[in-house]
């Protein structure tokens, strides 16, 4: 039994339960890899995720869901989106009823068009609260200053969960709009992707400028079809994850699109890297998402087309650049 269940051992489920378990609780970290657990667990180091960094001694790892979730205070989920629903399905009946529920996954589900919360609250029948915001792991790692958003419509639930992740060098804000943060974390993948491409074709710091402000609208935008609040994205979750996301080779997201516009194809990115860019499963369920609500999305069709159909990266700017015009603000 633990006091807090980590669910998913990549950088940032290992990075959130290194920094819980610092804290002083009893923290348990499931990894799908039984050997990735052994080697957490007797070389205090995540090798496969974060090599050279050193986990603290309240930190356990674990290959056993049940053993994780069972009688856990706090379950915090990790899980890249679209494998969230095959490893808490049929969940339910571990979780005590007093267990809180927090996802820091981004994303958003090919096919159900779903956000972690709300996956996560189909199959397990109860709220689910969002971590999010400009935080990459290594930073967090090496307890330089950050600043997040922790969601939840329940104000003391939304209290108590600030006073568990607050650090004197992760600092947590309280939000009550649930989707909105997620819809800000999920998207600000797709035009950070954008981002890379404009960088990696050496379109200069102009163009990186205009994706990242229009690629808000676009944000703003979906949210809406969300039932979000427009002032969400002007906080941490948006504007700020956006612009971390956007402007820095730490980000897997901009990685990839920075690799794209060098000429490399999905394919031959994918096969370098361990780590999951969400950015990439989120542009597919955001551009069917919005074809099907009729949301203009430009930035949006574009990442999906040079990712899914093979336009060539410089094309896709021209497309964008050589739209018809309009005014700035719709309305």
């Amino acid at each position: 039994m633990s006091y807090v269940a980590v669910i998913g051992a990549g950088s940032w489920g290992t990075t959130l339960a290194a920094l819980l378990a610092d804290k002083g609780y009893d923290t348990t970290l499931w990894t799908h890899e039984a050997e990735l657990a052994q080697s957490i667990n007797a070389e205090r180091t995540n090798h496969l995720f974060l090599p050279g960094q050193t986990l603290p001694p309240l930190l356990r790892a674990t290959d056993d869901l049940s053993a994780a979730l069972s009688g856990a205070r706090f379950v915090l989920n990790a899980v890249p989106t679209q494998h969230i629903r095959s490893v808490f399905t049929n969940t339910a009946p571990l979780l005590s009823p007093e267990t809180v529920l927090v996802s820091a996954a981004k994303g958003i589900e090919i096919t159900t068009f779903k956000t972690p919360s709300m996956i996560l609250a189909e199959l397990l029948g109860r709220p689910v609260a969002a971590l999010s915001g400009p935080s990459f792991a290594k930073e967090v790692l090496a307890r330089q200053p950050t600043a997040v958003t922790l969601a939840t419509s329940n104000v003391t639930v939304g209290y108590m969960l600030q006073e568990l992740f607050n650090t004197d060098f992760f600092r947590v804000y309280t939000h009550d709009d649930v989707i909105g943060v997620e819809i800000g974390g999920a998207l600000k993948n797709v035009i950070a992707i954008a981002s890379g491409i404009s960088d990696g074709l050496g379109l200069g710091h102009n163009a990186r400028a205009a994706l990242i402000t229009r690629g808000l609208s676009e944000i703003k935008r979906l949210g809406a079809a969300f039932g979000t609040r427009d002032i969400t994205f002007s906080g941490l979750s948006g504007i700020g994850d956006l612009l971390l996301t956007c402007t820095a080779l730490l980000s897997r997201n901009y990685s990839v699109g920075f690799k794209l516009g060098q000429g490399l194809s999905l394919t031959e990115i994918t096969s370098q890297s361990k780590s999951v860019a969400e950015g990439v499963p989120t542009a597919l369920a955001a551009h069917q998402f919005a074809r099907t609500n009729t949301i203009e999305m430009p930035i949006t069709e574009q990442v999906y087309l040079t990712l899914y159909e093979g336009k060539l990266p410089a094309d896709a700017v021209r497309d964008l650049m050589t739209r018809s015009l309009r005014a700035e603000f719709d309305g």
